[in-house]
């Protein structure tokens, strides 16, 4: 199976904030990041976990990695969002991998499920719980 990441989602201060950034989005988006990853052959068809409130939330599918300017990297993604059971993670700079026996499963059609509450999240994760 692919290679994922996770990655904070900056400047979503809710759900629906991340998932409103994603519809005025065309069929794909660009993230851009200083390095390529050793390992982006590995990361297509993968996907991007976004944290939000120390929480793993949702996943967006990994379609390409480009060349931008200054010798950056566009990660290019899908801009269909699928939710995900939440789960636990410190918030972090940048990204990091995420290997497939850590990621969160996805939520069916129909199913919801409740964010804990951030500053719970936040203290599990410190104390290596979750």
């Amino acid at each position: 199976m692919p290679l994922s990441m996770t990655k904070v989602a900056f400047g979503a201060s809710s759900f629906e904030d991340l998932h409103s950034w994603f519809q005025t989005r065309r069929e794909s988006a660009r993230l851009t990041t200083r390095y390529l990853p050793k390992r982006h052959a590995e990361m297509i068809g993968g996907s991007v976990y976004w944290i939000l409130k120390h929480q793993l939330v949702a996943r967006s599918e990994i379609l390409a990695f480009e060349e931008a300017e200054s010798g950056r990297t566009e990660i290019v993604i899908s801009t269909k969002l699928i939710d995900v059971h939440p789960k636990p993670k410190r918030a972090h700079q940048g990204w990091r991998y995420l290997e497939e026996a850590d990621a969160p499963a996805d939520l069916a059609d129909g199913e919801s499920a409740e964010l804990l509450p951030p500053s719970m999240a936040g203290e599990l994760a410190k104390l290596g719980l979750v």
